[in-house]
């Protein structure tokens, strides 16, 4: 198969992984925001995001070593037995050890919400993991109906332990503990896990040289989690846990993007590590960069300009202070989208230690706005902050690559971006301070067809060409 098939198939399969899961939680954020109170809506984000933290940290970044290293011997049955059993047993061990601590350090809370707590993370610790094992066997349809499984259940029992039951954060917690374990258990037979786990399969060497590639790693995770906990931190610090929930679901509607670039990159990060060895990487990384910065601007558009009509939709209660910082977590988002795929490439070539080194320092910037502004700008201190510290993500890592690989940047063409991705974000706030103004609504979303369409032409019609001779081809 093609480079570029290849790509795209994978995408269109990692991408119902991801749209699906966004779906059903659109339709549980109404009922969430509804039936929990602003406080408990902020501790239940501060639990998710301590769920992001604690994958990388409890297992030391080891699921994506399987990923990676998998990818380099599929055709190997019996190394894949040795990577998958060294993979299982480190991260049981380093999960129990963790959730441990945890247990004990929420002692001021209930001991059923402690021990719930515990629960999901150890659940959600090996659906992940299994999920990048699957990655790294090409499994990719499994790794995605598994996440379809976890989002539809986390529907179902949200709408039993919450709507109808009403068991307000427990209820929420359990439901996210009993997707999680669905999750797992669905893969786990799915792909004949117990295949291949083996204890008499453990080896030191190869437990090390995955470590050596995964510890550069945890910094990177660990920092990327900072700069999205840091500000939820620091704003339920100074300002209290409601105005926590407000900017979190200030963020909902944003990280649709996030979400949607994350499909790509999934798909990216195994078709960069395949072709990284290829005496035209370099110009086919630029293609595939211009591709997706041209797809990004064009769904971040159509997205600035629908927005205003998904916060009525979505947002229930008085949480109208969260509207006026989405454009400015929109632009965080781009910024954050392009840095993601230029962390790719150095996955390809295990170059993880500038993974780690640049989102640090972006962590670090966005730390010290955040806390030093906040007093000043209150929640517009956490998300320009966000903001600074992808656009320096971005460009320390566009500079720092060209050392590995080259990769050809257009500059006007992303200044002109740049410049009507922010005038999209003017029209968004006219449109709220102007309340009776709703032309402005349709002439942000002429602009963002329009500006989408265009920039995306060249794609739009390659895709129908692909489909048209596939089409002859059947017939």
């Amino acid at each position: 198969m093609k480079r570029g098939e290849s790509l795209a198939k994978n995408t269109l399969i990692l991408s119902l992984g991801t749209i699906i899961p966004k779906i059903t939680s659109f339709v549980t954020l109404p009922i969430i925001t509804l039936y929990l109170t602003k406080d408990e809506i902020g501790i239940n984000e501060l639990i998710m995001m301590f769920s992001i933290l604690l994958l990388p940290v409890a297992t030391l970044q080891i699921q994506t070593a399987a990923f990676r290293f998998l990818i380099d011997v599929r055709d190997d049955e019996e190394e894949i037995k040795k990577i998958i059993s060294n993979i299982i047993g480190f991260t049981f061990i380093s999960s129990i050890i963790a959730l441990l601590v945890i247990f004990f350090c929420l002692y001021k809370e209930n001991i059923y919400l402690r021990l719930l707590i515990c629960l999901y993370y150890f659940a959600d610790i090996f659906a992940n993991t299994i999920r990048q094992i699957c990655r790294g066997l090409g499994k990719n349809a499994e790794y995605s109906i598994s996440i379809i499984v976890s989002s539809f259940s986390t529907l179902i029992f949200v709408l039993i332990f919450v709507f109808i039951l009403p068991g307000g954060l427990i209820g929420v917690v359990v439901s996210s503990f009993l997707s999680s374990f669905i999750a797992f258990f669905y893969l786990f037979f799915r792909i004949k896990f117990y295949r291949y786990f083996s204890m008499s399969l453990f080896n030191k060497e190869l437990l090390k040289k995955m470590l050596s590639y995964t510890m550069p790693l945890i910094p990177n995770s660990i920092s990327g989690w900072l700069m999205r906990l840091a500000d939820r931190l620091v704003v339920t610090a100074f300002m209290g846990v409601s105005a926590n929930a407000v900017y979190s679901l200030a963020c909902k509607i944003p990280n649709l993007i996030d979400n949607l670039q994350n499909t790509f990159v999934l798909a990216w990060q195994e078709n960069a590590s395949i072709v990284s060895k290829d005496h035209d990487a370099s110009e086919y990384y630029t293609k595939v960069f211009q591709m997706l910065l041209n797809f990004i601007a064009g769904s971040l558009a159509l997205l600035i300009a629908i927005s205003p009509v998904l916060f009525n939709l979505l947002i229930k209660g008085d949480y109208e202070e969260a509207y006026f910082q989405m454009p400015i977590l929109f632009m965080a988002m781009f910024f954050l989208s392009l840095s993601t795929f230029l962390g790719g490439i150095y996955l390809a070539f295990k170059k993880t230690k500038s993974i780690g080194l640049t989102t640090t320092i972006a962590a670090v910037i966005n730390l010290v706005f955040d806390i030093s502004m906040i007093r000043f700008l209150g929640l517009y201190a956490a998300s320009i902050s966000t903001m600074l510290a992808y656009i320096f993500l971005f460009l320390f890592r566009i500079i720092d690559v060209q050392k590995i690989i080259q990769i050809k940047v257009k500059i006007c063409h992303l200044i002109f971006i740049i410049i009507v991705l922010l005038i999209e974000c003017l029209l968004f706030y006219l449109d709220k301070i102007y309340i009776e103004a709703d032309y402005l609504k349709l002439v942000n979303l002429l602009i963002a067809v329009i500006f989408s369409l265009g920039i995306n032409w060249d794609f739009i019609k390659m895709l129908l060409g692909w489909w048209f001779r596939n089409d002859k081809r059947k017939s």
